[in-house]
């Protein structure tokens, strides 16, 4: 069964100008058996899921457990669109895995989508996995030829997981030291569920108690939607095995935290906290830095919707300058509305953002972005707020020049691709037909942040990857031109 669903979600405002595409959302619950048919873990299940959406909109999937067996439903499409009443009321165990899906390996198809499955010489194996190894290839070659029905580096994971002895534990010890890259993983057999998160802990994991039972989740916005208090993080190289004895911490390696900055500056909900510190203060803390480090003369402060909102809101505050609102965004427009024909292709963007004109008419304005990619659509707005009547237009951007690609969960453009890694600030600001243009810096960031520098993964910033990457490990399809279905 597959099928591409209608109205995806999008960041984009102009699709032919792809952003930094998200990472993926896992969640897990368990609750004792004798509580399972009053939690519904499928249900629960799915609004996590449904509070994960923003990262990965490509196919959404849930594993249950009833302590026997495992099912397993998936498909593509957004949580709300693979998922009724109908279907989650069949899902029905005392424990649950789910992941919605951007692809970072392997192409976005079904067979492609998560939990992936395994039976095992114990039972069965279900995995959800956000991150992206990078010696992939290698860990394929463990494996006897035909092991792998999909090509990611997820379904090579759940592989070696499986076909090891001694159950998942032992197996993840096993395994989990080998892998190199990012992993938040959650997974389970009929009995327990496991947590696992890299050495480097670059994308994020948490923990969270339920009234009876508890939850694992990509972000504290997963917990808070099912009602679970936020316990903490699962720490880099940590597995957490939760089962009627409770939870169980182990260490599979020595933690090495290089969290992903980016989260702060794009992934991860506003109402998300991370490391303590809430995302929508990071996000408002940075625009705030910004007015001081790029100060301008301006008569109003407006957002990119709604990517630029915290931001142009501390900027306001700092600089003194009034916020407004310079845009209208159409929110039903999905990632696969019809395309304009090349004739109207110009009129592309307008079908998910339009000015106000006026509002915008006569002022000199200060248009804050959280981050610039290719400049397509920075350049197409640039282009409709003069056309609407501003004065002038000073682009403000809260996080550094992008210079460099992501191998660790989120896919970028290419380097080739990247605006900012071909060009200098100012070469920019002429390609986009701004006024002027700013980037919060690197320091400004980090500080922002609340965590020492080095502490974050900010490769996409400097090009110092913390896990070297081999050229051919770069590719979201290494798996694919060998591999035979």
């Amino acid at each position: 069964m597959s099928r591409y669903a209608d109205g995806r979600l999008s960041h984009e405002l102009d699709p032919h100008d792809k952003g930094p595409q998200d990472a993926c959302g896992v969640f897990g619950v368990w609750v004792p058996p004798d509580a399972a048919p009053d939690a519904e873990v499928s249900k629960l299940a799915y609004y996590g899921l449904y509070a994960l959406q923003h990262r990965g909109q490509e196919s959404a999937g849930i594993a249950v457990s009833d302590g026997a067996r495992i099912v397993v439903f998936k498909d593509m499409g957004l949580v709300s669109q693979v998922f009724d009443e109908s279907v989650l009321s069949t899902l029905r165990g005392h424990m649950a895995i789910g992941h919605c899906r951007y692809s970072t390996t392997g192409s976005p198809t079904w067979e492609n989508a998560q939990p992936t499955f395994r039976a095992t010489g114990h039972g069965s194996l279900a995995l959800t996995h956000n991150g992206n190894l990078i010696n992939t290839p290698e860990l394929a070659a463990m494996l006897e030829p035909g092991q792998l029905t999909a090509t990611t580096d997820t379904e090579v994971l759940t592989a070696l997981l499986a076909t090891r002895e001694g159950g998942p534990l032992k197996a993840a010890h096993e395994i989990l030291p080998l892998t190199r890259g990012a992993f938040s993983l959650v997974f389970m057999d009929e009995q327990t569920l496991y947590a696992a998160r890299d050495p480097e802990g670059i994308r994020p994991l948490v923990l969270g108690r339920l009234d009876r039972g508890w939850a694992v989740a990509s972000e504290t916005a997963g917990l808070d939607i099912v009602g679970a208090q936020f316990v903490r993080e699962v720490e880099p190289g940590e597995i957490l095995a939760i089962d009627a004895d409770g939870v169980r911490s182990e260490r599979f390696a020595e933690a090495r935290p290089k969290g992903c900055i980016f989260e702060y500056v794009y992934v991860a909900r506003p109402d998300t906290t991370i490391a303590g510190r809430s995302v929508q203060a990071t996000r408002v803390e940075v625009g705030r830095l910004l007015a001081k480090e790029h100060p301008v003369e301006a008569d109003m402060v407006i957002p990119t919707p709604e990517s630029g909102t915290p931001a142009a809101i501390g900027y306001a505050e700092a600089s003194g300058i009034p916020y407004g609102q310079g845009f209208v965004k159409n929110s039903y427009v999905g990632r696969t509305f019809i395309q304009p024909s090349q004739t109207i292709r110009q009129l592309g963007i307008r079908l998910k953002l339009n000015p106000l004109r006026e509002a915008v008419a006569g002022k000199r304005l200060v248009v804050v972005d959280d981050s610039i990619v290719r400049g397509n659509t920075q350049r197409a707005i640039v282009k409709m707020l003069r056309e609407a009547g501003a004065l002038e237009v000073h682009v403000r951007i809260s996080s550094p020049p992008v210079r460099w690609p992501c191998f660790y969960g989120i896919d970028f453009a290419t380097r080739a691709e990247l605006i900012a890694g071909n060009l200098n600030v100012e070469e920019v600001r002429q390609s986009l037909g701004a006024d002027s243009l700013g980037h919060i810096s690197l320091e400004g960031l980090v500080a922002a942040t609340e965590q020492p520098k080095e502490r974050l993964c900010r490769a996409c910033f400097d090009g110092v990857y913390p896990i070297p990457v081999e050229e051919a490990a770069r590719g979201k399809h290494v798996l694919e031109s060998t591999h035979t279905r």
